[in-house]
């Protein structure tokens, strides 16, 4: 059995869609998008004054390293429940611990904020727009995640309505 099978990828039935596939391909093709955008400065650094540079570059870092943490303690506490999929596994279990006890979804976080991470590193216009779509994407396939976890979990309307979507006590 492969990792995707474990998952709840259905090889026979992908085209369908009907457990998020082409959320999950959406997701991945935008990343890989964002990745090869060129970098094309809104300002030149070169006209930012040093004290300027240095907060961005330090604002920068910590969203990257903010990003870091929510993605690597959000795979230990989902555990055998990770799926990349919008559809919650057979054989999963509801995560409200940990990093879950402040946001319901701390990967779709994690990669939101290393993409504003790096759209503050380049100043790059192009990655400015591809954050806006990445975000857009994410919270739109949360959106569709939630039906599902709301329709497996009982318990996931009480756990939505305390926990924060993507942001702790913001959003």
């Amino acid at each position: 059995m492969s990792i995707l099978d474990q998952w709840g990828w259905n090889w026979a039935n992908w085209q369908k869609g009907e457990r998020g596939e082409y959320w999950f391909l959406a997701q991945v093709i935008s990343l890989v998008a964002f990745a090869l955008l060129p970098i094309k400065p809104i300002v030149e650094q070169i006209l930012l004054d040093r004290a300027v540079k240095v907060g961005i570059v330090a604002t920068a870092g910590i969203f990257g390293l903010v990003a870091l943490v929510l993605i690597g303690k959000g795979l230990l506490d989902l555990g055998r429940s990770l799926t990349p999929l919008p559809y919650p596994r057979e054989d999963g279990e509801l995560v409200t611990t940990g990093v879950y006890s402040l946001i319901r979804h701390p990967l779709y976080t994690g990669i939101i904020f290393a993409a504003l991470g790096w759209v503050l590193f380049t100043l790059s216009w192009p990655h400015f727009l591809g954050f806006l779509a990445i975000a857009g994407l994410l919270d739109r396939k949360a959106t569709v995640e939630e039906m599902w976890l709301e329709q497996k979990y009982p318990d996931y309307s009480a756990y939505r309505s305390r926990v924060k979507k993507l942001v702790p006590w913001i959003w």
